[in-house]
């Protein structure tokens, strides 16, 4: 269990599936607002499993401890939100 995140890739107009794990959910929730744009450093890469695929891009974003999520403020892309 824990909390799915889409990444909206502008640059290549492809979905990344991010994951947060239940235990790590708490730490990173004031940091997740809709609709916001982030950078996040540190994190973990690996295969997406067929069984928890939601997307069609074969790897996904695991939040992991060292995990930072900084809000974009300034000079943030614009992302087509019909993606």
């Amino acid at each position: 269990m824990g909390i799915t995140v889409l990444f909206l890739d502008e640059n290549v107009n492809s979905v990344i599936h991010g994951f947060i794990h239940a235990r790590r959910a708490n730490h990173y929730m004031p940091s997740l607002k809709a609709g916001s744009i982030v950078k996040v450093d540190r994190f973990e890469v690996a295969r997406c499993s067929s069984m928890y695929k939601i997307i069609d891009h074969p790897f996904l974003i695991r939040f992991i401890s060292p995990t930072i999520i900084d809000e974009v403020i300034t000079g943030a892309p614009e992302i087509n939100l019909q993606s």
